[in-house]
């Protein structure tokens, strides 16, 4: 049941009973936290929908009571990209996440006890069949926009194809419609790395020390390919942790050890291993090859310095809805950033999304 909460940042819960699920499974119940900005206007047609990549949540826009931003805050708000004033904003997170939503770290009403590994393998398209169920129950028949990037533009894309009539447009952020090998391969040694780790216990370590090593060693893989070799190099070329010179030993030398262990670290208070290996599995499977059903006008945007998603693979994409006839723009936005730019680049995003939003609207 939906309940108007006085405060806006406030994290909100949506439960439903059941969801069918691609791999042949039911899970059941289904909870979906979400957050919403903004307000609907009386048509209920100033919807978008806001969707996260691998560790967002639905904490995306205004400051929460505990005094912390969310993830795209920069974009949200009066004037900004998702203006406020003009649109209401819906982010949750997605199903198989730890961040509120149904995932391996919930109870499984059947045991009692968390699901781990009982949990079932889950898609792209059962996350967002899980968010149309939460966009229903809010009352909203048709979104003006999704808009995600990397995972995020990957659900963004299954919407569009998925709900034609229920999506007037997307916008497609560092993604395209399939994962490269190389992809695949840096998401696999992420998940062999939690696997490895003896506190894993086969994914039955809650209430137990957690497998802390293997997954903040995960993350330091995966950042490594959000980031683009200038912008390490920018950020800290060959610089040593200590002006003493080297330890010569296998402690930190460099910053760059430095900062990659500091990353780790922080991932392993926030996230859970298992929802790591269930996300990037779903990433891998996303293969969306027939986009003959999308209705919706689409703007793919890619980065330059992107290699994780480069602007090659987005051009195929649009390449391919070209060749479907469909209404869709392009831009590669130059960027030293890398994959992590479509979470850093505020002023030439602000521009790009806030004015193909005003054409949607208009139209």
């Amino acid at each position: 049941m939906y309940v108007v909460d006085s405060m806006p940042t406030a994290t909100r819960h949506y439960t439903f009973d059941a969801l069918e699920l691609d791999c042949g499974r039911a899970l059941s119940p289904v909870t979906i936290a979400y957050e919403t900005y903004g307000q609907p206007n009386a048509s209920k047609d100033n919807a978008v929908l806001l969707l996260h990549a691998l560790s967002g949540s639905a904490h995306a826009g205004f400051t929460n009571d505990k005094g912390e931003p969310g993830w795209w805050h920069e974009f949200i708000g009066p004037g900004r990209a998702l203006d406020t004033d003009k649109y209401f904003i819906i982010c949750s997170n997605i199903l198989g996440g730890c961040s509120g939503s149904t995932g391996p770290g919930s109870t499984d009403p059947k045991t009692g006890h968390p699901y781990g590994l009982s949990f079932p393998v889950i898609t792209v398209a059962d996350m967002i069949r899980a968010q149309k169920r939460l966009v229903e129950a809010l009352g909203i028949d048709t979104l003006l926009a999704v808009i995600g990037g990397s995972i995020g533009g990957m659900q963004a894309l299954q919407w569009a194809a998925e709900y034609p009539d229920a999506t007037r447009a997307a916008v497609i952020l560092a993604c395209a419609n399939r994962i490269s090998a190389q992809g695949i391969a840096f998401n696999e040694v992420g998940r062999q790395a939690i696997m490895s780790d003896p506190c894993w216990r086969n994914g039955d370590y809650y209430g137990h020390t957690p497998p802390r090593v293997g997954l903040a060693l995960a993350r330091m893989i995966g950042h490594i390919t959000y980031l683009s070799e200038e912008s390490m190099h920018e950020k800290f070329g060959r610089a040593l942790k200590k002006v003493d010179g080297y330890h010569y030993g296998f402690s930190e030398d460099f910053e760059v050890e430095s900062y990659l262990h500091y990353k780790g670290n922080r991932f392993v208070e926030r996230f859970d291993a298992n929802s790591y290996l269930y996300i990037t599995k779903a990433m891998d499977y996303f293969d969306l090859p027939d986009l003959s059903s999308i209705a919706a006008k689409m703007f793919i945007i890619s980065f330059s310095s992107d290699w994780l998603f480069p602007p090659a693979q987005s051009k195929a994409l649009v390449r391919s809805l070209r060749r479907k006839s469909k209404d869709v723009t392009y831009c590669e936005v130059q960027s030293s950033r890398g994959h992590d730019a479509f979470l850093l680049e505020v002023a030439p995003l602000t521009e790009l999304i806030s004015g193909f939003l005003d054409n949607v609207s208009r139209q």
